[in-house]
């Protein structure tokens, strides 16, 4: 793990993104919300935020960050799901890695 002691405290931000390919068919029954179980864009924004918050136990060599924000979007394209991810903090470290996991985590809970 880096020192990071003598840096100061500021504002981060980061975005990641993750695309989620999927039958056409498929895309088409998310945006109906007609999925068997449930919308399952609900449980993959859960996932994502959770996923973010938890990076330091998930990634190696990650600083425990206390994020500010975590903000969780998802766009329906052709027969894709692009997920972004933004988060911020007040720290000393970036979140690149808290939104990438986000994201990532985002993208495998999708369905």
């Amino acid at each position: 793990m880096l020192d990071i002691s003598h840096k100061p405290e500021t504002l981060r931000t980061a975005v990641a993104r993750a695309t989620l390919r999927m039958k056409p068919e498929t895309t088409e029954r998310v945006r109906a919300q007609t999925v068997p179980k449930g919308d399952p864009l609900t449980v993959a924004k859960v996932a994502a935020i959770q996923a973010a918050k938890s990076t330091p136990q998930l990634v190696p060599y990650c600083h425990p960050v206390s994020l500010d924000f975590v903000g969780v979007e998802f766009a329906l394209e052709g027969d894709s799901i692009v997920i972004t991810v933004t988060a911020k903090a007040v720290a000393k470290t970036g979140v690149e890695m808290e939104a990438l996991t986000g994201a990532s985590r985002g993208r495998a809970c999708g369905l």
